[in-house]
């Protein structure tokens, strides 16, 4: 079974470039709809724009963040920790405001907060940890999905062009098959925005497909 580990990748500057050139499903950006357009082109493109970091954090299902966040809690004390201080200090609070609420308060609070643009570089962190620490059998089944090859890490050097949709589809209905839809949907999302035009195909399929809404 293949398995992933987080990796060292940092946001690099304005343009949301990591560091190093591995993928691991969270290096997101966003593209916006130029000029004045009817109400049915302004809702495809919002459907299809690639979402930033804290709009997926926004924009997952309370259940998903309570994963996200617990297995950061769990797992990833020390980061876990330094996100509740980071966030506490944009609040102008102090972190034990924060610890000593019930957990699935303080879950909420925090998914509430790292929702926001001012937080879009700790929301891509956190999704890249969570993502192939917690989630390493997803990326290698949608990368095996697709035969892509892989390492032990279930990450890719460079990915080969937009795989044709009918195929790109049955490897979603795979994914939504052996694991939680709202998780495959957060994976996707992060998963094509990675690049700077991402794929053709899945951005359709993200648009298209209820169950990968967020």
């Amino acid at each position: 079974m293949c398995q992933a580990k987080p990796s060292c990748a940092r946001r690099s500057g304005a343009s949301g470039c990591w560091s190093n050139a591995r993928r691991s499903g969270t290096l997101l950006r966003q593209r916006g709809p130029p000029g004045v357009l009817h109400s049915e082109d302004r809702l495809l493109i919002s459907a299809t724009r690639m979402l930033k970091p804290h709009e997926i954090f926004s924009r997952m299902s309370p259940a998903v963040a309570a994963q996200l966040l617990g297995f950061l809690q769990e797992k990833e004390t020390r980061l876990y920790k330094a996100t509740i201080e980071t966030v506490a200090k944009s609040r102008k609070l102090r972190p034990v405001f924060i610890e000593r609420r019930p957990r699935d308060d303080r879950y909420a609070w925090l998914q509430t907060h790292i929702g926001k643009p001012a937080h879009d570089g700790v929301a891509a962190h956190l999704l890249q940890i969570w993502l192939v620490g917690a989630q390493a059998t997803l990326l290698c089944d949608f990368l095996d999905a697709l035969g892509i090859a892989h390492d032990e890490n279930g990450t890719v050097e460079s990915l080969p062009s937009s795989p044709p949709k009918p195929e790109l589809a049955t490897a979603v209905d795979s994914l939504v098959t052996k694991h939680e839809p709202a998780v495959v949907a957060v994976y996707l999302h992060a998963f094509q925005a990675m690049d700077e035009k991402g794929w053709d195909s899945l951005a359709e399929l993200l648009a298209e497909d209820p169950r990968l809404r967020l």
